[in-house]
């Protein structure tokens, strides 16, 4: 088992929220958590790391964009648990608005697929409500 399965302590992680043109960044999660689900980019910040930091290090590995990442907008948990009962995740997760600086999306590392998605195709895509939330009522992405 991996760190990110059955961790001793919660991990914190980043999204970074990146708009371009009216469309935000979003990745086809193509590892578990959230496994088949879109989701906004980003992964484990890195002992010694900023948050933003992090969610720079992350843009660049799951999408090939370079971004600037700006503050936090919001936090929130992942607590998924196994069958059994046993915490199989724990993530804490802050999400930073971010700049879009440069580059052509590339998915890889954990993501499947990247994409620009725009407010009407939004609806559309399989994702988790607290994503779904983030974007239409933290950001206002959409309204």
């Amino acid at each position: 088992m991996s760190t990110r399965e059955y961790p001793e302590n919660p991990q914190v992680a980043v999204g970074a929220i990146v708009i371009k043109d009216g469309r935000v960044l979003l990745v086809k999660r193509g590892q578990p958590p959230s496994k088949g689900l879109w989701a906004i980019p980003g992964g484990r910040v890195e002992l010694g790391e900023t948050l933003k930091e992090a969610a720079e290090r992350e843009i660049i590995e799951e999408t090939g964009l370079n971004i600037r990442a700006g503050d936090p907008v919001y936090t929130f948990e992942v607590i998924e648990r196994d069958d059994a009962g046993h915490i199989r995740f724990h993530y804490v997760i802050v999400d930073l608005v971010a700049d879009y600086l440069s580059g052509k999306i590339n998915p890889s590392d954990d993501a499947s697929e990247a994409r620009w998605v725009t407010p009407e195709e939004l609806e559309g895509l399989p994702m988790n409500e607290t994503t779904r939330k983030v974007l239409t009522n933290v950001i206002n992405f959409g309204r």
